[in-house]
């Protein structure tokens, strides 16, 4: 789009169904990698990536074209393809349904960045379920507590 100028910074975040402990350290750098090229693939700039072995969090300087609806879902759709034909688990792997997304401004970006790519220590102090309510309550972000997610207790 000639003359079309934009500066959106997103921030996704998507779970494991049921929230299962799934992604190893052993091959989460390759499901990374893996889901950095659907994202480039994309025309969209892949900015952080990183997570625990039940979500991954995602940001992304986005395209006013995109849809991150679609994104998200050939994101989910290919990477669970990958895991499966590289027999990562040995159960069904699946994504939960559903995601969280969540703008922010080019000041934000090193911040957030930092956030993604120290999850690991982040979540030594709190727990995701904790940590995705907060988002959700810090952006104004209507929700019933009931539909997040599927947990396992």
């Amino acid at each position: 789009m000639a003359n079309t100028y934009s500066q959106m910074y997103v921030q996704i975040v998507f779970a494991v169904k049921f929230r299962e402990c799934l992604i190893n350290s052993n091959w989460e750098e390759e499901l990374y990698r893996y889901i950095s090229g659907i994202v480039t693939n994309k025309g969209q700039k892949l900015l952080a990536i990183n997570g625990m072995p039940d979500h991954i969090h995602i940001l992304i300087g986005i395209k006013p074209t995109c849809n991150p609806s679609d994104l998200v879902r050939e994101i989910k759709k290919s990477s669970t393809e990958f895991i499966k034909s590289k027999k990562f688990v040995t159960s069904n792997f699946q994504w939960q349904e559903g995601f969280g997304i969540f703008t922010y401004n080019h000041s934000d970006l090193d911040r957030i960045i930092n956030y993604i790519l120290y999850q690991k220590e982040h979540h030594r102090k709190q727990s995701f379920r904790e940590e995705y309510t907060e988002q959700l309550l810090s952006n104004n972000v209507e929700h019933k507590p009931e539909y997040l997610f599927e947990w396992i207790e």
